[in-house]
């Protein structure tokens, strides 16, 4: 599996032609205690860059983007009981949604995790 990130605190890591997608322990460490989260449907088509779930912390709501096209294949529900978990684990079990890839060649504009990792030291 390869996980590529993008400018917007996302992170896919892609095992064939799925995604699994979340936001980035540095995006969670921002938003601080994460309260609600709301996933895309089940057969959601998305374009990259669109809106595609929401996310409310005790500080702000944030919305998340797309970092590729596709339809989400499944959502993990756990978080609507515990959001919690984006807080403790964000790169593992608070994962959002699972995309079936649309256009593979749009992980060509995210980064790996060395480009990330130099990305949010420019932040700092």
């Amino acid at each position: 599996m390869t996980t590529y990130y993008s400018e917007d605190h996302e992170w896919i890591s892609v095992d064939g032609d799925t995604g699994t997608v979340g936001i980035t322990d540095y995006a969670q460490n921002a938003l601080g205690d994460i309260v609600f989260v709301e996933v895309p449907e089940v057969g959601s088509e998305f374009a990259k860059a669109e809106e595609i779930a929401v996310v409310e912390s005790v500080k702000a709501a944030s919305e998340i983007y797309a970092p590729v096209s596709g339809e989400v294949v499944e959502v993990n529900t756990a978080l609507e009981d515990e959001p919690a978990l984006v807080n403790a684990s964000a790169e593992d079990d608070g994962w959002f949604y699972k995309v079936k890839i649309a256009d593979a060649d749009e992980l060509a504009g995210l980064m790996n995790e060395e480009g990330y990792k130099a990305f949010i030291a420019g932040l700092e």
